[in-house]
């Protein structure tokens, strides 16, 4: 309950700030402290109650689908060079793919994917049967989702948007933390401080007691 009062409290004094012209990104930033990062490898997907912003998803498909961009198994040859494999992968947010194309979509896309943290994994992202309904729930189940990797001694995600209500950043930042928290090796001693700014603000501070 604490740290949703402090949570409260930091997003009151953000919305003091001067208005900018377009939709701000809320930052949640955690702190970690006393963490090996050679130690411990976090990589967690983890589900927000409420969606930060629709995600641009591209489909590894036998088939064109008319809801979803998709590369079909003869496009893949035009991704032979690292040039264009890094524009696709600069281009979306998420790529998923049905399951028997998986071992062409690691062969031609695993060297650039795979390092972006997109490759299309088993946790969500792989699909046995294409069907509408089946994509329709998969796209709403990434739109609430994020990847994290640790790769630093700190945390950096988008956990919403200015635009939406107090409760609903809260909701999604909770989750975030409590996910966090539960894959961190010494639990809140590895939690230093957490830091929430908008795009344009300076950071505001909480700390963890």
């Amino acid at each position: 309950m604490e740290l949703n009062q402090e949570l409260k409290k930091a997003l009151t004094e953000l919305r003091k700030e001067k208005e900018r012209k377009f939709d701000q990104t809320v930052d949640l930033i955690i702190n970690l402290q006393k963490f090996d990062l050679k130690k411990s490898q976090v990589n967690l997907f983890i589900g927000v109650p409420f969606k930060i912003k629709d995600k641009k998803i591209c489909g590894f498909f036998e088939v064109k689908n008319k809801n979803i961009e998709t590369i079909t198994p003869e496009q893949f040859k035009k991704y032979s060079d690292k040039k264009s494999l890094k524009k696709l992968v600069k281009n979306f947010d998420f790529f998923i793919a049905q399951a028997n194309l998986m071992p062409k979509v690691a062969t031609t896309f695993g060297k650039v994917l795979g390092p972006a943290g997109k490759m299309p994994s088993p946790q969500i992202g792989i699909l046995n049967n294409i069907n509408e309904k089946g994509i329709d729930e998969l796209r709403k189940k990434i739109n609430n989702s994020m990847k994290i990797r640790i790769k630093e001694s700190s945390v950096k995600v988008a956990a919403g948007k200015q635009s939406m209500k107090d409760k609903e950043i809260i909701e999604n930042i909770t989750a975030i933390y409590n996910s966090v928290l539960k894959s961190l090796p010494k639990n809140k001693d590895n939690i230093k401080n957490i830091e929430l700014k908008f795009t344009m603000t300076k950071p505001y501070k909480i700390l963890i007691k």
